[in-house]
């Protein structure tokens, strides 16, 4: 039976740690809030979101604490809250501000499409998120609508101005490659981040179960966009700790870096440091991985809490050396909301 909220304190126990067979440790945790979203990107759900009566319901607000306060125990400290688009809920910042309050969390950031931020920017980095990831896949206007589906580019670049004014530690914009859009927009780039502080990361295009024929006309892979970086004077950054998986680059010249994630590149899982939850309570060991663990029933009450660490701990040994995308195989991944990307 569920609680209501109550103070909570997940103290690290120095005896644990989220270590896998291959010795990587894990210390961010993608949370995905909800597998609801309003925008109809064409990579990943291009007919909108279609609600499924079949799934449990989302995770409430405090068994997403419990299950916070769980990893916390084990060391984990960075919080990606995402979706779907996580700001659906209307109970977003009162689930931020849990979970800020969890003890042994130092770090929440959130990733948008950004159709809220300008009016709650302030808001949200008051309710605890230290930093924001803002989804623009392009800076042309007709095809930024073609993409998302929504005519709403000015909105959301006034909302990242909006997440720099409100004193972010951090503000990113997340750019799927695609090869319709490869022509374009790399000036109109450059002058967005000259006095910007953002970093704009380039993702390459990840095939999931429901976008592979979308996925075979439009994939791309990232080295032109390193090696136009190299020519361009730009400086491969050391990746700090607690990152996520992006190379980023840095010029004198510009306020703002670039970034790239190249999840088809080799080696890309060997730093893995990241585990996801599902909205619906599973554990995912990898984004492309099969099926997941189910921790809802442990989410019940606090009392739960040995109970739960110990089934993550049971978990981790299953993790992948590596996904499977180069072998064409996406796991149990419908699309990008249902995991939380």
């Amino acid at each position: 039976m569920d609680q209501g909220p109550t103070p909570f304190a997940a103290p690290t126990d120095r005896r644990l740690a989220l270590e896998d067979s291959f010795g990587r440790r894990f210390e961010y945790l993608r949370l995905s809030l909800t597998d609801r979203c309003n925008f109809r990107c064409s990579y990943c759900l291009p007919q909108g979101y279609r609600k499924d009566a079949s799934l449990p319901p989302e995770l409430s607000r405090h068994e997403l604490r419990r299950a916070v306060a769980g990893f916390a125990r084990l060391g984990l400290w960075k919080l990606r809250l995402t979706g779907g688009e996580p700001t659906v809920r209307s109970d977003f910042e009162a689930i931020a501000r849990d979970l800020s309050g969890v003890e042994g969390i130092r770090r929440i950031a959130m990733t948008t499409n950004g159709y809220r931020l300008t009016e709650r920017a302030e808001t949200w980095r008051e309710a605890g998120v230290h930093a924001v990831n803002v989804s623009i896949d392009t800076l042309d206007r007709e095809n930024f609508a073609r993409v998302t589906g929504h005519d709403r580019l000015p909105q959301i670049v006034e909302g990242v101005d909006a997440a720099l004014d409100a004193g972010f530690d951090a503000v990113k914009v997340n750019s799927v490659l695609m090869r319709s859009l490869e022509p374009e927009g790399w000036d109109k780039l450059l002058g967005f981040i000259a006095a910007r502080p953002v970093s704009w990361r380039f993702i390459e295009l990840m095939r999931t179960n429901d976008n592979a024929g979308f996925h075979r006309l439009q994939a791309t892979a990232g080295d032109a966009i390193a090696e136009k970086l190299r020519q361009g004077g730009w400086t491969p950054l050391d990746r700090a700790t607690g990152s996520g998986p992006a190379v980023e680059y840095a010029h004198p010249g510009f306020a703002g870096r670039i970034g790239l994630i190249a999840p088809y590149s080799p080696g890309f899982c060997d730093s893995c440091n990241r585990l996801r939850l599902s909205s619906r309570g599973k554990l995912h060991l990898c984004l492309f991985g099969e099926h997941g663990v189910d921790l809802r029933d442990l989410l019940q009450e606090d009392r739960q809490q040995d109970d739960l660490v110990a089934r993550i701990l049971a978990a981790l040994p299953a993790k992948p050396r590596a996904h499977r995308l180069h072998e064409g195989s996406s796991g149990s991944t419908p699309h990008l909301a249902s995991i939380g990307g």
